[in-house]
């Protein structure tokens, strides 16, 4: 199979290193020149358009920000769609909402494309690594289609339901993720607060029912004030909002992740949007008037 691949981000392009150490030829497209050219370095081909790029895909992949951006590239003029042979799939692994991979889905299928929704968990490092975890929506027969692409990227691909079920657990995983790292905000800020060494609290209870992946890879970064994005705040407040437009659509009530997200939409206010969502602690640490650091540093 010839993969097209369109959206190079901080995810995107490890993706499409991976596709490449996995032996698949890959066409890719960006709105930024520079990004083609990295992964064009590695042995990838620009498509130069949206268009051009699916023409000459059996799977199209897709990695952009949010909802509009993955209807403009597939549905839009000079988008996917246009290009794309019947019998191809689509591949979304953006994280959005499970309504607008329903309304692609369809568009796909009226047209002979197939289209999974696959999000994905892990942030950078796991993206460059091929250890990301892909949560997948679509009917079994397209799905097996694609998993041997998608293993090429991740570590963990599971088939969770029909088209939108892959972004519904997303959007479950991502509510998880930014209510463990505002509590390990809370956390941290009282005991630094109290004099403790930060450090050695989060090491005397990371082996504990309090320990979680979420702990392991974002207590350190906030200890050390390291808040390089794997995974912007602005793309977590994106994701909550999503999740709370699904909630209020099915009557769900959903008080930690409406609390989490308007804590985001602060730091966004404060220029903070850009940095990686353990940056979740400075909000708490504002309200305290103390850092999450060792005692004299």
């Amino acid at each position: 199979m010839k993969i097209g691949f369109i959206g190079l981000g901080i995810m995107g392009k490890p993706m499409v290193r991976n596709l490449l150490k996995g032996g698949y030829a890959v066409v890719v497209h960006d709105i930024a020149p520079a990004a083609v050219a990295d992964v064009a370095a590695a042995g990838a081909v620009a498509g130069g358009s949206s268009l051009a790029t699916a023409a000459q895909s059996d799977v199209i992949v897709t990695m952009l920000p949010d909802g509009p951006d993955v209807d403009g590239a597939v549905l839009g003029a000079g988008g996917i769609l246009e290009g794309a042979r019947p019998g191809s799939i689509v591949v979304d692994m953006s994280s959005i909402s499970p309504l607008v991979s329903q309304k692609i889905s369809e568009a796909c299928a009226a047209k002979g494309v197939g289209f999974i929704d696959a999000p994905v968990s892990g942030g950078e490092p796991k993206a460059i690594d091929g250890t990301l975890t892909i949560m997948a929506g679509g009917d079994q027969p397209t799905f097996d289609k694609v998993v041997p692409i998608l293993q090429k990227m991740g570590s963990s691909v599971t088939l969770t339901g029909p088209v939108g079920a892959g972004n519904v657990t997303k959007l479950a995983n991502q509510i998880m993720v930014a209510c463990n790292i505002a509590a390990m905000g809370e956390a941290l800020v009282l005991a630094t607060r109290a004099g403790l060494d930060p450090e050695i609290v989060f090491n005397a209870v990371k082996g504990g029912l309090a320990g979680s992946t979420v702990l392991n890879a974002k207590a350190p970064m906030v200890i050390a004030r390291n808040f390089k994005p794997g995974f912007r705040i602005e793309l977590h407040e994106k994701d909550l909002r999503n999740a709370l437009l699904a909630g209020e659509s099915m009557k769900v009530s959903l008080p930690l992740t409406s609390l989490v997200q308007q804590m985001l939409i602060s730091l966004m206010n404060e220029g903070k949007g850009g940095l990686d969502h353990s940056a979740i602690v400075t909000f708490i640490e504002r309200m305290a008037g103390i850092e999450v650091k060792p005692p004299g540093k």
